[in-house]
């Protein structure tokens, strides 16, 4: 008795240790990139080209290695139960015991350790694995393909003949890489991400607010209204009724100088209601993807955007969705309009208020690209990377350019805590959040490895608010302490600090109707 309880506790252990192993491997090899291993490759690692062929293939290596896992759980569970029916005797609670003990042990060891390890070393684990998988597949690579090909058969609609294992992580990584080996310029890789990123992104983050719509009223005329589109740059007008909340049409300059072009009067005698058509209405949290197709599919340019108690939360259109990609669209009318972001030099930056928390983080985490390219610098419209005259040692440069050592990578890591992109959205929410009130221009903070100093000055409401803010990366160490920011803070939002921009602008005050037209 004793000798098979011992023999059944032995063949457990090694059960659950091959297990282990095989869940190790599978789950480094799921973590891989097919461009990463590329670039081992290239770089003559060793085992990188055994590695590459298991890539090749790894839609039937992972299958395998599931098939193989899956008896050695199998197995372990029939060895624990034998080892308590050989000790206990042969009763229901035995079987049980010994199903719920081995269980938890394969939740343990097999599907937490073996996987946190095979996570957080990938490419060592697989490295290491290759020769062994490229044997084992040699003699069961028929059953690994079997299993791809009958999985895809079972799966709803059509499946993948390799396996659905290509990721957008993957992606993301491959743009990452050609952007290091400047086979992708700066401003390539952040079109690309930002395809990936709209995926993710709601018309809320981009859409404009209802404190910056320029609408016009129902009561107004045809007259006025092209003339507000004149003199706003605007070529759609949302047309309200009782109030903002009451969206009754939007209006097309199309429309407007159709309508008006041949009347005496200018078309001041017609109702803008006469030429405004049916707006459309969609959630603020609506994602842009699925925004756009729907506003493609319908031939709607402009959009009104609602939150979930059901007022206006804002308007978005076309062109701020396709910003999301190529960046700021600017026409004629947009000339003295300020940029979302304004290199300042010396690392320093002049940012919207309204810049998101993401945008602010993607502009620093951007700057460990600059560099990698001879004669690249910073285009200061967008605040991102075109070729210019600046050399590489011009700026700052030390060596060769491969040698990126002057980008600022040992300052301290820009990255807002989950709490902060939770309760903030922009520069200012952020701004609001740190300082327990609405920042006023003047006032500074310290946060996530940034120094904000806060500008702005009288809207054509004449409110005294915050229009922008400079933005400079902390150096390590010069964090201010809680006494120091408590003490900012205080000080703040006092409103003596002279504004740095000018307040004047061609452009109609927001939330301007027709009147006086």
């Amino acid at each position: 008795m004793d000798y098979w309880i011992l023999a059944g506790t032995i063949g457990l252990i090694l059960a659950l240790a091959v297990g282990a192993v095989f869940s190790l491997v599978e789950t480094a090899l799921s973590s891989l990139s097919a461009a990463r291993v590329e670039t081992l490759v290239k770089d003559e690692r060793p085992g990188s080209r055994r590695l590459a062929k298991v890539m090749a293939h790894r839609a039937e290596h992972i299958n395998l290695l599931v098939l193989l896992r899956t008896l050695c759980e199998v197995t372990g569970t029939a060895l624990m139960a034998a080892v308590f029916v050989e000790a206990f005797g042969l009763h229901v609670w035995s079987l049980i015991a010994a199903i719920v003990l081995t269980a938890l042990i394969n939740f343990v060891i097999i599907g937490v350790l073996s996987r946190t390890l095979g996570r957080q070393n990938p490419y060592s684990v697989s490295l290491a694995a290759a020769p062994f998988l490229l044997g084992v597949n040699r003699v069961f690579g028929f059953l690994a393909r079997g299993l791809v090909r009958a999985g895809s058969v079972l799966s709803p609609g059509r499946g993948f003949r390799d396996g659905p294992f290509a990721s957008e992580l993957e992606l993301r990584e491959m743009v990452d890489i050609a952007t290091e080996h400047g086979i992708v310029e700066t401003d390539e890789r952040r079109m690309i991400q930002s395809v990936f990123d709209l995926t993710n992104t709601t018309a809320r983050a981009v859409m404009v607010p209802r404190t910056e719509m320029v609408w016009i009223e129902d009561t107004k005329s045809a007259g006025q209204a092209t003339s507000l589109c004149v003199r706003s740059g605007l070529s759609r007008l949302p047309v309200i009724g009782e109030d903002v909340d009451d969206i009754v049409g939007i209006v097309y300059l199309k429309d407007l100088v159709a309508q008006t072009y041949h009347d005496q009067d200018a078309g001041r005698r017609t109702p803008v209601t006469e030429v405004m058509r049916k707006p459309s209405f969609v959630p603020d949290s609506r994602l842009l993807t699925d925004l756009l197709e729907d506003m493609q599919r319908d031939q709607v340019h402009l959009t009104m955007l609602v939150d979930e108690y059901g007022a206006v939360a804002g308007l978005i259109s076309i062109e701020d969705i396709l910003e999301e990609i190529v960046g700021e669209i600017s026409d004629e009318y947009d000339a003295d309009e300020d940029l979302p972001i304004e290199d300042l030099g010396d690392g320093r930056y002049r940012v919207s208020s309204r810049l998101s928390l993401d945008e602010l983080e993607e502009l620093f985490r951007e700057q460990r690209y600059e560099g990698v390219h001879h004669g690249e610098q910073r285009d200061s419209s967008r605040g991102e990377f075109g070729n210019g005259e600046a050399s590489y040692e011009e700026r700052g440069g030390e060596g060769s350019r491969e040698d990126r050592s002057w980008v600022p990578e040992r300052a301290t890591e820009i990255e807002f805590s989950e709490e902060q992109h939770d309760q903030a959205d922009t520069v200012a929410g952020l701004g609001a959040l740190e300082l327990g009130k609405v920042p006023m221009p003047g006032a500074e903070i310290t946060t996530a490895g940034l120094h904000l100093v806060f500008e702005g000055g009288h809207n054509k409401r004449g409110r005294y608010i915050v229009k922008s803010a400079v933005v400079s990366r902390v150096a390590p160490g010069e964090e201010p302490d809680a006494e120091d920011s408590a003490e900012a803070a205080a000080q703040s939002g006092s409103g003596e600090a002279n504004p740095r921009r000018d307040d004047s602008a061609p452009r109609p005050a927001v939330g301007q109707n027709g009147e006086g037209d």
